[in-house]
């Protein structure tokens, strides 16, 4: 099925690519019903930034990693120390 014939309501996963080409097209684009503020639910508010420094070699890696799995390089980094601290 092409992206361009893709029924929005339904339940088949696209792929990274295909919700990229279905959403490139301004058809795709127009917002559906009211607005909705996500919730946060039980998690904590974050904190302010900090600053992480790492070797140019080693960001490049973090980053590569953080495409694959589809997420922000903060969210990536961030559930990474989440599970290195739940290890303990």
């Amino acid at each position: 099925m092409s992206t361009a014939d893709h029924d929005p309501t339904s339940t088949t996963a696209m792929t990274p690519e295909q919700e990229n080409a279905f959403y490139a097209d301004p058809r795709n684009q127009t917002p559906q019903g009211p607005p909705v503020r996500r919730r946060r639910g039980t998690k904590a508010k974050l904190s302010d930034p900090i600053p992480v420094r790492f070797p140019e070699d080693l960001l490049q890696q973090v980053r590569a990693r953080a495409a694959a799995d589809d997420r922000s390089l903060s969210n990536w980094i961030r559930r990474a120390v989440e599970h290195e601290l739940s290890g303990r």
